[in-house]
């Protein structure tokens, strides 16, 4: 499987990065930094240079032409402005699914977050209300369009060693989950195309991620 993963540099990215190339697929993290290209390498991608903010609709085709599954990874990160927000979690996104529609990539991947309705909470910080307005609008925008899509919501991140065992359904209860299972579970849906087409809420638990990946797909549990 080829595997391009916008946001290439990102924790979780990084991580499964090195997932799939420990079990020989191909990956390309497409990066904006060229001083990011190594630490990709040294995870068993490849690395493109790409600018999500500069970048034409035909350069990102040109990048991800090819792939089998295309993973949106990317993010403005902690201290950036209201309005890369907007440039980065939201218009990437798009830029990065008119891209792969454009050259007939059909399965895209999208790492969004739990608690989107929280943006307008009266207490809520402007900053990170813009960011879940991105995401939110960033989903919907996918939601609409011709691709085998599935969008992921991850709990609060943490950086500790996976457990292998999480909870995976389309609404859950927020809690947190560390980087390397969320990239697990990326692997696992990327791997299964019964999970196109659903929206899911991933926290820790108690299930294997190939079952839990497994009990989201089965036609009878199914939730749009």
């Amino acid at each position: 499987m080829r595997l391009v993963i916008a946001g290439g540099h990102g924790k979780i990215a990084l991580l499964l990065t090195r997932l799939a190339a420990d079990r020989g697929d191909t990956v390309v993290g497409l990066v904006r930094n060229p001083d990011h290209v190594e630490d990709v390498r040294a995870h068993g991608g490849d690395a493109a240079l790409l600018d999500f903010e500069e970048a034409t609709v035909d350069e990102v085709a040109a990048a991800v032409s090819g792939a089998d599954v295309v993973v949106f990874a990317a993010g403005a990160g902690p201290g950036s402005s209201v309005a890369r927000k907007d440039t980065v979690d939201r218009a990437a996104s798009a830029l990065l699914a008119d891209a792969a529609r454009t050259v007939g990539v059909l399965r895209f991947l999208q790492i969004s977050a739990m608690g989107l309705d929280r943006a307008d909470d009266p207490d809520m910080d402007e900053t990170f209300a813009a960011y879940l307005r991105a995401k939110d609008a960033a989903e919907r925008d996918l939601r609409d369009r011709d691709l085998d899509w599935t969008i992921l919501r991850p709990g609060r991140l943490t950086d500790d060693l996976p457990t292998g065992r999480v909870r995976l359904a389309a609404s859950l209860d927020r809690g947190s989950v560390s980087r390397a299972d969320v990239a697990a579970v990326l692997l696992a849906l990327a791997d299964d195309p019964r999970t196109a087409g659903l929206t899911l809420d991933l926290v820790d638990g108690e299930t294997l991620v190939a079952q839990a990946v497994q009990a989201v797909a089965e036609p009878s549990t199914r939730s749009r």
